[in-house]
């Protein structure tokens, strides 16, 4: 967009002050959506460049943690599977999980990390935890390629698994699953400006909080009349759901999915709200 000025000179893009409680600009996302493949591609490579096994920690870890379920909760503990194959029950959890944690814990950071790039350079902020949430999407999908991989050879063993046609919602499922880690991600990355202290409650309160998730145990050992409010942790209907898709067992009802749905809208437009509140004004603050 051209503009010319008071002095005749004329302008190509002109930058104006975000206004109002609203200002989510999807045009000016789009516009820098090169920026974003950047990010995506700086966070990769930083991470990954001077370790040995590369990408292949987004498979160990994962396979690890499920190891360690399956005996600690399946052997020890002998928590109820729902007759599902107890490494197949683990990995779906974890895998899902995992997306959602990291993608939180990693997001939450977003103004803090940055604010040495925020206060040189112009562009939209929301564009860094949409890189996040991208290059944690594209972890889980190889780790979804190796559960795919497992989750074939039990039932090409016979296990007690049945997919079912639920299984085609998958793509709508796992952008649930990015909406919910974008929205505590930008609601805790705008809290942390002003209270650094959350960055540590935030790594505990996300360990205690995978345990009033259905990860390790199965929604069905939740009694009934308390379904409904422990569906309001919305990460179990989308755990339960995806454990649907793939395994045909679930409590899950179209309640609890809705109840999800509605979780999932009311974090991420708080965080949107916030985290368009708090950019306005961040670099006067730090």
């Amino acid at each position: 967009m051209s503009k010319t000025t008071s002095m005749g000179q004329e302008w190509e893009q002109v930058i104006t002050p975000p206004r109002g409680w609203w200002n989510l600009d999807l045009r000016s996302i789009w516009r820098y959506r090169d920026l974003i493949w950047l990010l995506v591609k700086r966070d990769f490579v930083t991470f990954y460049k001077q370790t040995i096994l590369g990408p292949l920690w987004y498979v160990i870890q994962p396979l690890f943690t499920t190891g360690v379920f399956t005996v600690v909760f399946g052997k020890v503990a002998q928590i109820s599977t729902d007759n599902t194959p107890p490494f197949l029950f683990y990995m779906a959890g974890t895998i899902c999980w995992r997306y959602f944690s990291e993608g939180l814990t990693k997001t939450s950071n977003t103004f803090v990390a940055n604010a040495s790039v925020f206060g040189k350079v112009y562009f939209p902020r929301i564009t860094v935890p949409i890189a996040t949430v991208l290059i944690n999407f594209a972890q889980f999908f190889i780790q979804l390629v190796v559960f795919l991989g497992i989750y074939l050879y039990f039932f090409l063993e016979g296990a007690n698994i049945k997919p079912n046609i639920m299984i085609l919602a998958l793509p709508l499922l796992l952008l649930q699953m990015a909406l919910i880690g974008l929205g505590f991600g930008i609601l805790f990355s705008s809290m942390t400006t002003k209270y650094r202290d959350l960055t540590f409650a935030l790594t505990f309160g996300v360990q205690l909080w995978m345990y009033a998730t259905p990860v390790v145990y199965p929604a069905s050992i939740i009694p009934e009349k308390y379904l409904s409010l422990y569906m309001l942790n919305p990460m179990s209907p989308l755990i339960e759901s995806f454990r649907y898709m793939v395994f045909g067992e679930s409590v899950l009802t179209l309640e609890h999915v809705l109840i999800g749905i509605a979780s999932t809208l009311v974090v991420l437009l708080s965080g949107l709200i916030l985290f368009h509140r708090v950019e306005k004004d961040f670099m006067d603050t730090v």
